[in-house]
């Protein structure tokens, strides 16, 4: 158990609405943040007055240019605060005040409360950020939060942590954005003051929120210390995965001081340089090993000490583990895949299939389907992408074109992002009527899990399969890698259920 505390930032228009929700932060949260900035101006003084809560309560007042919606002009926020704190009727010791950079020098507060001293910069790290947090720490506690576009971009406000550390402060280091996210999850074990999270999914306050239900029961942000070791998924885009509900669920039900996370990686060399290898690395954070999808699961292989053979005849690695300083990379997508599609397919020798995508994942699939017996085809966009793959293993290449009619084929497996959560949800690799024919579909997309390819298959009277068959299989045996102990399969399954839906 860290010291860090998770704070829960509540933000609506209506008094009623903040005095609701406060009431619901309580269950979770360590510290309650009102946002006073969101309210309607009539409510403003309406729920000052009437705020209560058994938790440290945290006002803030945050103006437009730093990402809230109170004026930017400085004396009317000190006006503000001048009046609103002997309103409220709570002991001193219970009230936390969050003032901006600009007026922080402006307010002093009785010794009693609580005071933090804060900076945002939504566009990106400034170059000064130290002399941002000298001059945030000599009045409070200081909280800075820069963007990241790439999980690189944290770097320099996580080292603030030891700076502090040595100094003897406070500091509040948070990286906002998806790429940003790691710094909000391993901030309180690593020294940081607090973390904040959203009450509900979509009422985020800043970029990046991880509801306070998965920080702390997710990714038992309280429980983690120094020496746990750290997972997590390595993608181009991780807003989508499912990876850290499963292999954490699998982590705690084992006892294990593990912890699985985001890892939104733009360059990977630059990742694995500065952030994981012993050698390089500018930051403590005991990588243990990775879980690895689009677009890196080809890059990723130069960076080994090891591949195994399947892997190796794949030409893609989605699994890596981090012993003695040596890197190893797996690959489990290709037993994850054929396990489901055995069990309900059956026997696959000279099944004839059609696999859409040319990617790693296509790879993985190729090589399994070939190992079976299987006649497969590979259909690309990138007609001499596809041709290339299918050179390697011995199979037949074709374009991949919209409209395609697939319906000669036994078995048809969509190993691309389309139907994925997100701006791909609406699209498929067929129609109903392409699929006419076809005896069963397989759609590697996990979320949603009622794909539009899926849908397209029910109207055409096919079988269909979706992802989290395999994601749940491979993620079986990545646990097996890392850990070297059997899966708990049924409490992966449960906590990709209820994730899903």
């Amino acid at each position: 158990m860290n010291k860090g505390k998770v704070c829960i930032s509540v933000c609506a228009k209506t008094a009623s609405e903040v005095l609701e929700q406060i009431e619901r932060a309580e269950v979770l949260a360590d510290v309650i943040e009102a946002r006073i900035d969101c309210l309607d101006r009539i409510d403003i003084e309406r729920v000052v007055s009437d705020l209560k809560t058994s938790k440290p309560l945290l006002l803030t007042f945050r103006p437009q240019s730093q990402g809230g919606h109170a004026p930017d002009d400085p004396l009317q926020r000190i006006m503000f605060w001048a009046s609103a704190v002997g309103n409220i009727g709570m002991e001193l010791d219970q009230i936390w005040i969050d003032n901006e950079f600009d007026i922080s020098s402006a307010l002093q507060w009785s010794a009693e409360m609580t005071a933090i001293r804060s900076f945002h910069d939504f566009k990106g790290c400034p170059e000064n950020i130290s002399d941002i947090y000298q001059g945030l720490s000599q009045l409070g506690i200081a909280k800075i939060a820069i963007t990241a576009r790439t999980i690189t971009d944290g770097i320099p406000v996580w080292n603030l942590l030891d700076r502090a550390r040595v100094e003897g402060n406070s500091v509040i280091p948070i990286a906002m954005g998806e790429a940003g996210k790691w710094t909000r999850i391993l901030g309180p074990a690593h020294g940081a003051f607090l973390t904040y999270a959203t009450l509900d999914p979509g009422s985020e306050t800043a970029p990046g929120q991880i509801t306070a239900e998965d920080m702390i029961n997710v990714y038992r942000v309280k429980e983690l210390d120094t020496q746990t070791e750290v997972y997590g998924i390595v993608a181009g885009d991780t807003g989508y995965s499912i990876s850290p509900w499963m292999h954490n669920a699998a982590f705690k039900a084992s006892g294990m001081n593990r912890v699985f996370i985001p890892l939104q990686v733009a360059d990977l060399g630059e990742f694995l340089t500065r952030m994981v290898r012993k050698e390089t690395r500018e930051v403590e954070l005991n990588f243990s090993g990775f879980s690895v999808t689009n677009p890196h699961k080809q890059a990723i292989m130069p960076f080994l000490d090891e591949i195994d053979e399947t892997a190796r005849m794949i030409g893609a690695v989605n699994t890596v583990k981090i012993a003695d300083g040596r890197f190893y990379g797996y690959n489990t997508d290709a037993p994850g895949f054929i396990a489901p599609l055995r069990k309900i397919f059956g026997d696959l020798r000279d099944a004839s299939v059609a696999v859409v995508g040319a990617g790693g994942a296509a790879r993985a699939c190729i090589y399994a389907l070939m190992k079976e017996g299987a006649n497969t085809a590979i259909y690309g966009r990138d007609l001499k992408k596809a041709e290339r793959v299918a050179g390697e293993f011995g199979c037949s290449a074709k374009r991949f074109e919209p409209d395609l009619y697939l319906g000669g084929y036994d078995i048809v497996v969509n190993t691309t992002p389309l139907g994925t959560n997100g701006e791909n949800e609406d699209a498929s690799i067929a129609s109903a009527e392409g699929l006419r024919g076809v005896k069963l579909v397989y759609d590697l997309v996990y979320n949603p899990s009622d794909t539009r390819l899926i849908r397209e298959a029910r109207a055409a009277n096919v079988s269909a399969i979706g992802g989290r068959e395999m994601l749940i299989a491979q993620g079986a045996m990545q646990f097996k890698i890392w850990t070297r102990e059997t899966a708990p399969i049924e409490v992966i399954t449960a906590a990709v259920e209820k994730k899903l839906g």
